[in-house]
């Protein structure tokens, strides 16, 4: 088994051998990696920004591959099959929230390629009750990023409610995914990028967005609701300048530098800003089949499982149009 390793936090990933996979424990499934898809949140890892990751750590967390074990009490799943992994890998149960039905916010939870082991690795462990069947016949590269930009995606669109007119702000893996959903609904979708970048820009539009432009802009009309996937804290006021009233501004990311101060008047008139944490099992249950009905094409660049640094360097500095994807 070979798997991309952090030892340090803020130094490169290293290339280790660790010999045979890992044997499934009760309630596992051992999966052979085919693709996992780098995430702004591995990032968010590697980088320190989340503060609590167990390490040596195998980061990771939109993982595609083959059930090659099954460990003690799973029943319901073939050797062979197809699964997806996602970023929550497994709650208590027992906590107020998990029986509220709210087990994304579990007081005690387990994280993919965070707090165990993820899929920056020819293996991995998982818990079956958080592994998803995927189609069989589909490209594992391009199933990759839905198992979490996908994902947060469709909870951050669940949460900026029915409206017509939809922003996007940071327009990366999740959004190129959350747009052709809007579009597909019949949705209007108006894409912020970074000032200058005409190649997100473009990329936008021909993907059906009806305008594109810069964070720093005003759209041509104001929006029902904004999702803000880049972790940049003066994005809220701006897209709450964007709003009608009543509108909501949706962050939908892990972490985000701080939010500045701001007038009140951009709150006023019933206007709303609310976080996305995480995802349940239920928005993986709706989203899958959400997705392939609306025909979803993900936009990939592959890289070798060596290749983890570079490319979570061309994530960093925004080199990336869609989203990277490892190819153990």
């Amino acid at each position: 088994m070979k798997a991309m390793v952090l030892t340090d936090i803020g130094k490169p990933l290293v290339l280790q051998e660790r010999g045979s996979p890992p044997t499934p424990r009760s309630g596992e499934i051992l999966v052979e990696v085919e693709a996992c898809a780098v995430c702004r949140t591995d990032l968010h890892v590697v980088d320190g920004n989340l503060t609590k990751p167990k390490l040596p750590l195998i980061p990771g967390h939109e993982i595609v591959g083959r059930v090659r074990a099954c460990g003690a009490g799973v029943q319901d799943l073939k050797i062979g099959s197809r699964v997806g992994i996602p970023w929550l890998g497994h709650t208590c149960g027992c906590c107020s929230f998990c029986q509220n039905h709210q087990e994304n916010l579990c007081d005690h939870p387990i994280f993919t390629g965070y707090t165990r082991d993820g899929g920056f690795a020819t293996h991995t462990i998982a818990d079956r009750h958080f592994a998803f069947e995927l189609d069989e016949d589909a490209d594992p590269v391009s199933l990759a990023p839905l198992l979490c930009a996908g994902l947060i995606g469709w909870r951050s669109l669940k949460k900026a409610g029915k409206g017509r007119k939809i922003g996007i702000y940071g327009f990366g893996a999740a959004a190129h995914i959350i747009a052709q959903i809007c579009i597909w609904q019949g949705r209007d979708v108006y894409a912020f990028t970074r000032a200058g970048d005409t190649q997100a820009q473009d990329f936008a539009r021909e993907l059906g967005a009806i305008w594109a432009g810069s964070s720093e802009d005003q759209p041509p009309e104001k929006l029902d609701a904004a999702l803000i996937f880049a972790p940049v804290g003066p994005l809220v006021p701006a897209a709450l300048s964007a709003l009608r009233k009543g509108g909501r501004v949706v962050c939908g990311g892990i972490h985000m530098s701080d939010i500045p101060q701001m007038p009140y008047a951009l709150l006023w008139e019933e206007r709303e800003v609310v976080s996305v944490a995480n995802l349940t099992r239920e928005d993986g249950l709706e989203f899958f089949p959400l997705a392939k009905q609306a025909g979803v094409k993900t936009h990939c660049i592959p890289y070798k499982l060596e290749q983890a640094n570079q490319a979570l360097e061309d994530l960093r500095e925004g080199r990336l149009s869609g989203a990277a994807v490892l190819v153990p």
